[in-house]
């Protein structure tokens, strides 16, 4: 199954500039405050979270298919990329998992953070030989 809907693509560019534009703006308001770009989570309707989730998710999809890893970011999208083994057939899970909070992979997708950081902090779980996508982000 897609992670968005082709109907919805436009929606969901639309959705991931809006998050980036709102973070930034959090960012420049607040940028005397030491590692506040780790706690960027603006303010916007449910929707536009979806949607920003599942467009990135959707470009990174496009970056780097494949089968070989599995990428969730809960609960809006999971897609698999890169190459590699393909999913076990019993449990349909590739051998490669990263999972991400909302928040985090958008911070990730619009450059706001880099995956050292994240991954460093904490707010990165990943299981798995290929468990670093910094060479394919951001995203836009």
């Amino acid at each position: 199954m897609a992670v968005i809907r082709e109907k919805d693509i436009i929606v969901g560019e639309q959705s991931l500039q809006q998050w980036a534009a709102s973070a930034r703006d959090m960012i420049s308001m607040h940028a005397d405050a030491r590692g506040g770009s780790h706690f960027v989570s603006p303010a916007l309707p449910r929707p536009v979270w979806a949607m920003s989730v599942r467009y990135s998710l959707y470009l990174l999809q496009l970056r780097a298919p494949g089968p070989g890893v599995e990428v969730r970011v809960a609960p809006w999208g999971a897609v698999k990329i890169l190459d590699g083994p393909a999913s076990d057939p019993h449990n349909l899970t590739p051998p490669d998992v990263i999972e991400l909070d909302p928040d985090v992979w958008l911070r990730l997708a619009c450059g706001i953070t880099q995956w050292a950081e994240e991954k460093q902090a904490g707010h990165i779980s990943a299981i798995g030989e290929r468990d670093d996508l910094s060479a394919l982000l951001p995203l836009m």
